[in-house]
Formats: C-alpha cells, structure tokens, sequence
C-alpha cells in the first residue's frame, strides 16, 4: 500500500525483498519527533491508513520512507494481514516480474516449481514496493497493467505502496518513468522531510538511540553534553536519519564516560 515516492496504492504493499510481517502497533517501531514536520507526517498517517488509497512515500535516502509504510500498514483495517515489502532497486530486470507477480513451473529454465508473487504473497494486506523510481518502463508497465484490471498473472501463464528517493516527476521528464503509472500510484503523497528540515528533533533521536545502540551493547546508557547536542545540530545529515544512528553509534564505542563536544568534532 505504500510505495517510496508519494502516495498510496489500494493493494498488497511491497518493499524490501523477500520479508513479510504481520501488522501491529507494538511490533512497529515509532516515529520519533514532536517539530512541525513530524507531526504532519502523522497526521498525514492517521487520515489516509483506513482509506483504501494508495500511497506514495516520497523522501531523502535515510529519512525513514519504510517506516512510515509500516506505520500505515498498522494503523489499516489490513494490520492483521500480510505487509511485504520488495526493494524494487535490487531486483535484476529480469527477474522482477517473477518477483512481483510469480510464475509457473517450467515457465523459464531454472523455474522448477510454481512460485507466488509479491502481490499474492500481500493478498488482504500492504505491500510496500520501495525504490520504484528504479524499476524499468517495461516493469512499470507490467504493474500499471496489474493496478488498473485489479488482476495479476502469473509468468507463464489489495492496498499498494510504493516509495522513493528520486523525485519522479522530474523523472517523468526524462522519460524513465511513466506518467501514468505515477498517476496510477500517487493518490496520497506523504513526503517525509530530511533530518536538516526538522533538526529540532535531534535530541530526541538522539536519546532514544543512545538507549537502543547501549541496550543492545548491554552497557548502561551514556550521557550526553548539551554542547556535543548542539554539535550534531548544526550538521547537514546528507544521510539523514540512518546516518545520525551510525554516528550515535560509532561515538558510544569511541567516547568515553560521556559524550563530549570534542568526541562529536572528533569522531563524525
């Protein structure tokens, strides 16, 4: 149901390849934040999960499109079902029709027995097909086909998704992206802001991965100068959020007691 781009998509919901998870609030992670930003995120979440529309998640490499996917999996009447995800970006040309769709024993050389799809594997639920911005015209148009006759064929033979990092419309221009299929999949755009957009969330970040990344080293929680904050704040996080946790991290095994202004000048 989500996609990596803007907007959402009535239908299974793909993303990373081959992981499948049942909904539920307490399994998801949350959304950490309390700027402006964030909150219309979540507000953006709350109004378009019951819907039946599907969605596009747009949004920096690191900002946390997936979890915004598994949070409007959650909080769906389908959070009981299925939320696969398939990264469209890994996946050979070739092979990405069997993929989404499956195929048929015998369908093509090393095909030795029938295979379900992405899209019956997500039957009921989300599936979340992240970096579509990737996926070549002749995939695209293999899905578009899937979407528009609510039908999918097996080679050989219900809530959409769908997010990336590229800004697709400038990709439209270029023609590596259909217009039609953006049409097709961006009903509902959620666009998640890079971390410089909302640095005023920082500190909470950075709290709540100090307690994750030491609990996971079973060591207690370090602490933090309010000056290494202010540090890290002025920062331009090319790699927003996932590269802030890498950072926390390597600082906790780098640093000492604390963490100091002269760790984060050191160390990031």
């Amino acid at each position: 149901r989500t996609i990596d781009d803007p907007a959402p998509v009535p239908a299974p919901a793909a993303a990373p390849a081959r992981r499948t998870r049942r909904g539920h609030n307490a399994q998801t992670e949350h959304i950490i934040g309390t700027s402006p930003q964030i909150e219309h995120v979540r507000l953006l979440i709350d109004k378009v999960a019951p819907c039946e529309a599907r969605v596009l998640i747009t949004g920096e490499n690191g900002t946390g499109k997936a979890l915004v996917a598994r949070w409007l999996h959650a909080k769906s009447n389908r959070a009981a079902a299925p939320f696969v995800e398939v990264n469209c970006a890994a996946i050979p040309s070739e092979l990405i029709e069997s993929e989404l769709f499956g195929h048929e024993r015998g369908a093509f050389t090393s095909a030795i027995k029938q295979r379900r799809g992405k899209f019956e594997q997500a039957d009921g639920g989300t599936l979340f097909m992240d970096e579509i911005g990737d996926m070549s015209l002749a995939a695209q148009a293999k899905v578009l086909r899937a979407l528009q006759e609510n039908r999918i064929s097996r080679v050989g033979s219900d809530k959409d998704i769908a997010a990336t990092n590229k800004n697709l419309r400038e990709e439209i221009r270029k023609g590596n992206f259909r217009e039609d299929l953006y049409h097709r999949i961006g009903v509902v755009v959620v666009r998640v802001p890079a971390l410089r957009e909302h640095a005023q969330d920082i500190p909470l970040l950075v709290d709540h991965f100090i307690r994750t990344i030491c609990a996971e080293y079973h060591i207690p929680a370090k602490r933090i100068e309010e000056e290494a904050l202010s540090e890290l704040q002025t920062m331009p996080w090319s790699g927003n959020i996932r590269e802030l946790r890498n950072v926390i991290e390597r600082l906790i095994i780098l640093s000492e007691e604390r963490i100091t202004p002269a760790d984060v000048k050191a160390y990031c």
